[in-house]
């Protein structure tokens, strides 16, 4: 049977007409009220902490109904399940995390997760924690412009690096050159001969007739 509009199914909600035209905030809030459980309480306290933590993050809808918090990159998303609210921190393996927060995607390069099952409370200074390391390293790598600069100044070297190694290729060449003459010059001091040698067996060639007619 195919989901029914406006309900939740394993952590994806498909939007209904009413949904439709709503801000980030707006069916992030929808999806607390609809969940109606532990669930959404669980992720109504995560979503404040990550605000208290970073007043400046963006709340973003994406991926058929998956709240994301981000400030210069994605900070963390917010999933909610039957039996656990995922916070998946998109950079979590780079985070310092002393108090063991992380207890989920242990095993990857790149994500970490919280899953916070019903009457677990995550510990709010750890948390916030976490959520500021992860905008101050956001932040941390170059911008767009930045980037396009070095990748501009990386190129304009690898120009000016190969340029001395043309000019040491054509030195090598010249300097090759006389070599290459003397090798040649008794091929050139023999030419004569094999010319005179040539004329020679022509006109043997033209004799042997008559010799043959005797």
């Amino acid at each position: 049977m195919a989901p029914r509009a406006g309900i939740f199914y394993d952590g994806r909600m498909k939007k209904s007409g009413a949904s439709e035209g709503l801000s980030a905030a707006e069916l992030i809030s929808k999806r607390i009220a609809d969940l109606g459980d532990w669930r959404g309480e669980t992720l109504s306290r995560m979503r404040k902490l990550i605000k208290e933590a970073a007043p400046e993050a963006v709340e973003e809808w994406k991926w058929m109904g998956t709240p994301i918090w981000s400030l210069d990159g994605i900070i963390t998303t917010g999933e909610a399940y039957k039996q656990v609210v995922k916070l998946t921190f998109a950079k979590g393996a780079f985070l310092n995390d002393p108090t063991r927060l992380f207890n989920s995607s242990l095993e990857g390069n790149l994500r970490r997760a919280i899953d916070i099952h019903e009457g677990e409370v995550v510990d709010a200074a750890a948390f916030k924690a976490l959520v500021r390391e992860a905008v101050a390293l956001n932040q941390a790598k170059p911008s767009k412009a930045a980037q396009a600069a070095a990748k501009r100044a990386a190129k304009t070297a690898g120009v000016e690096t190969a340029a001395p190694k043309t000019a040491k290729a054509r030195a090598k060449v010249a300097k090759s050159a006389p070599k290459r003459a003397k090798s040649a010059a008794p091929l050139k001091k023999s030419a004569p001969q094999t010319a005179k040698l040539a004329k020679t067996a022509s006109k043997a060639g033209k004799a042997s007739p008559k010799t043959s007619k005797r």
